[in-house]
């Protein structure tokens, strides 16, 4: 089975229930469903499934409110070189491609992605590369996209080799969605191309329902961890996905058992036409508060906030002090509150 890319095909696939607002849906960005998570898919109750509502294009998304951005995160405020981002001090972020396996409804650079996306010429990942040699402060380069793994495993290894050869880049991480909804993709080669001789290399596991971590995933997964290779998961806090207690929980124990360690839990972005996928921070910091007296602290990640405009991310969990500093509180994971020497 092919990966389904178009309103049309989506439709023959029983995945659509009809409106004309769709079409301009499916014009606001690309789409691409892979075999791995249609099969997951569950027919019979599709309007409320966690796997189509991440993937399949809906009406919903032609509602765009003033408070949404086109850019959300300021990428282009903090953009020196194109594809390159320089947000913080010691670090940027290195979008070599902007081609990924599936399209998520929710992503932040929804309006970027896609087949037509420009991957960077050469002449413009060496640009880049030179700006990365320009500035000792950068200890970590983060390779987005787009999916860098949707990159040919050769050149890959050569954007990885070329990190590995600037002696101040101390961490490579890469961003991905394909060892989950591609794992096929996950070769020997693949893995092999992932090893620098120098530098570190963490790789970011996006991954929002525990469905997804069917046994193809896994399989992929478990290549990648006994290559050497540490792993941390990514998950975006969506409506109608993962926002109750039970659904996150549930994640959050999947990705360790694959040996992922949980790193970020995303609030939404503002991202044009996204209104139905956000939750409020409130609701979110209940979550996180809950999760703490469910799971160890393997399980738990850090839930953040990405400042509009460029300012990058702060965590915005919820809060265990009392607000008295003569009288110090404390709140136990349980709900319990104890006093504690100021």
């Amino acid at each position: 089975m092919p990966t389904l890319r178009t309103l049309q095909e989506l439709d023959r696939d029983g995945l659509l229930s009809p409106d004309p607002r769709l079409a301009a849906a499916a014009q606001s960005m690309a789409i691409a469903i892979t075999p791995e998570m249609l099969a997951l898919i569950d027919r019979a109750r599709l309007a409320h499934d966690p796997i189509a509502r991440q993937f399949v294009p809906s009406a919903a998304e032609t509602d765009v409110s003033a408070d949404e951005l086109a850019d959300p995160i300021g990428d282009e405020a903090r953009s020196p070189v194109k594809g390159l981002v320089h947000r913080y001090p010691d670090r940027v972020l290195l979008k070599p491609i902007h081609v990924c396996p599936v399209y998520c409804r929710f992503c932040f650079r929804r309006e970027k992605v896609g087949p037509g996306g420009e991957a960077l010429s050469a002449a413009e990942l060496e640009t880049a590369l030179a700006y990365i040699r320009a500035h000792p402060e950068i200890w970590e380069v983060i390779l987005t996209g787009g999916d860098p793994l949707m990159l040919a495993p050769r050149r890959l290894g050569e954007l990885i080799a070329a990190l590995d050869a600037i002696l101040h880049v101390a961490v490579i991480r890469v961003h991905s969605r394909v060892p989950v909804v591609d794992p096929g993709r996950v070769t020997e080669e693949l893995v092999a191309s992932l090893k620098p001789r120098r530098a570190s290399l963490w790789l970011g596991i996006h991954c929002n329902h525990a469905r997804e971590l069917a046994d193809p995933a896994r399989a992929a997964l478990a290549r990648l961890a006994d290559a050497g290779i540490p792993l941390m998961g990514q998950t975006v806090l969506l409506r109608g996905v993962n926002d109750d207690i039970e659904t996150l929980e549930a994640l959050m124990r999947a990705l360790v058992t694959c040996r992922v360690k949980p790193y970020y839990l995303h609030h939404p972005d503002l991202v044009r036409g996204t209104g139905h996928f956000r939750v409020s921070i409130e609701h979110g910091q209940a979550l996180t508060k809950a999760l703490r007296g469910r799971l160890s602290g393997l399980a738990q990640p850090t839930y953040v906030l990405d400042v509009p405009g460029g300012h990058g991310k702060v965590p915005i969990g919820p809060a265990y002090l009392g607000d008295d500093p003569s009288a110090l509180t404390i709140e136990d994971a349980f709900g319990g509150h104890h006093r504690y020497p100021g």
